[in-house]
């Protein structure tokens, strides 16, 4: 996989956490880099450690699935982009006003906003990719729209509403198909 690919894997990985971030900042009414700094490494590490713990359990399947790996990559990826769409468009906003910052929203946030990277790490074992950097990227490009994330939406919150997240979904689907494509031509 190359790196195009993977800044493009890592970029609609971090759709989920960079939309929580956004709301982040809309509920912090006097935002601070630290603010931001805690919210994006919280992200950015669970976006890499999902990665990476996905990748270890499909490399332990990798053996009994060589022939339809290809086929494994491009439906997780697909359900993966599929379902952030659906949940994008049905979910409704919170109307319990959480605080963002509280150490137990982060991780529950972090947890939710990096199981997709769990699932990509598992079609990842199945392919040509670095997961060393497959997971540094994806951590840092996570990281880095998660921190711009905070603070775009205590300016302009309002405005993207769920929309990053369609975003994040059809760049996994098409990144699935790139991988089903360039398998069976």
């Amino acid at each position: 996989m190359d790196m195009i690919t993977i800044f493009a894997v890592a970029f609609g990985l971090a759709m989920d956490a960079f939309a929580v971030s956004i709301t982040s900042g809309t509920r912090i009414k006097r935002p601070k880099i630290n603010n931001a700094l805690k919210i994006a490494i919280f992200f950015g590490l669970f976006q890499a450690g999902m990665l990476l713990i996905g990748w270890l359990a499909g490399y332990s399947l990798k053996d009994f699935i060589t022939g339809s790996d290809h086929w494994i990559a491009f439906g997780l990826l697909s359900l993966v982009g599929c379902k952030m769409i659906y949940e994008s468009v049905k979910t409704e906003p919170s109307k319990k006003e959480t605080n963002p910052l509280n150490v137990y929203v982060l991780l529950i946030l972090s947890v939710a906003t990096s199981i997709d990277a769990l699932a990509v790490g598992v079609g990842f074992a199945f392919l040509k990719v670095l997961i060393v950097v497959s997971i540094i990227v994806v951590g840092a490009v996570t990281f880095l729209l998660s921190f711009l994330g905070f603070f775009a939406g205590n300016r302009f919150g309002h405005l993207f509403k769920n929309k990053i997240e369609i975003v994040g979904g059809l760049i996994l689907i098409v990144i699935g198909i790139k991988i089903l494509v360039e398998h069976l031509v």
